[in-house]
């Protein structure tokens, strides 16, 4: 009997999709056109709250656009100035590090270069705390491994509350 069911349930199901799928096929082929304007993105997440998209200069300047599709996870060699802001050397390979070189592993996804996120969450209400953010001020292990740990300011100040 519970065989029967699970077989009624299944083609119950199927009729219901692929009902869908018709109605949407239809309303693509005879619905009127309308056209909306764009708004500014509110990030949010349902799950997490607000955050801030991510993106960094270092990787637009170490991997441009048109050659993402191509690349794998690996290393990049910076080193860092007077502020601690890190500057691309090179990408790593088989030789040693210089004593003011560091590691930073990068991924990437969907022809995204990340260095250990693509987005910095805070509370909800506190986006105006973190409209001013200049640098990420990331955590980083020998390795490269690295966490994003707060928001800076054009003048390195950090921003927002202390974690």
């Amino acid at each position: 009997m519970r065989k029967w069911i699970a077989i009624a349930a299944g083609i119950i199901m199927l009729v219901l999709v692929n009902f869908t799928i018709y109605q949407r096929e239809h309303l693509l082929r005879d619905g009127k056109v309308v056209l909306l304007e764009l708004a500014p993105v509110d990030p949010r997440s349902l799950m997490q709250g607000d955050y801030m998209a991510l993106n960094f200069a270092i990787a637009n300047q170490a991997f441009p656009w048109n050659r993402r599709a191509k690349l794998n996870d690996g290393h990049l060699v910076v080193t860092l100035d007077a502020n601690g802001v890190g500057k691309l050397r090179r990408f790593a390979d088989a030789k040693p590090l210089a004593a003011d070189e560091l590691l930073l592993r990068y991924r990437v996804r969907n022809e995204q270069v990340k260095f250990a996120t693509n987005a910095f969450f805070f509370q909800e209400g506190q986006g105006t705390l973190y409209e001013k953010a200049r640098y990420g001020e990331f955590r980083v292990a020998p390795g490269g491994e690295m966490i994003l740990d707060a928001m800076r300011d054009a003048q390195f100040r950090r921003l927002g509350v202390a974690r």
